[in-house]
């Protein structure tokens, strides 16, 4: 996993190679983790773009904070879950090869 903030990135997020096949907003409760348990991984990069809220990001089983204002680029293969420790609002991108 990759991690920066919006400010960071300036002009944008971009994955160069890459572009969006799907996204959307989530909304995750304190103690509300985004995927049911078990593995979650993707063939191609996942973005989250942490808009409010605090939480753990767990990578392959270790475990990083995150808080409003984060970019969170998961690698493909991945194991991934995003767990609210405050409200959290992120959306998230799906990439697939352009």
């Amino acid at each position: 996993m990759r991690r920066s903030t919006l400010a960071e990135m300036g002009a944008g997020v971009s994955l160069p190679g890459f572009r969006v096949e799907s996204g959307g907003v989530s909304r995750l409760q304190p103690g509300e983790i985004s995927h049911a348990r078990g593995p979650h991984t993707h063939a191609d990069p996942e973005v989250f773009l942490i808009l409010s809220g605090a939480g753990k990001v767990h990578i392959n089983g270790n475990i990083s904070l995150f808080s409003g204002g984060d970019v969170l680029i998961v690698e493909p293969g991945e194991d991934h879950h995003l767990e609210a420790v405050s409200e959290v609002v992120t959306t998230w991108l799906h990439l697939e090869p352009a």
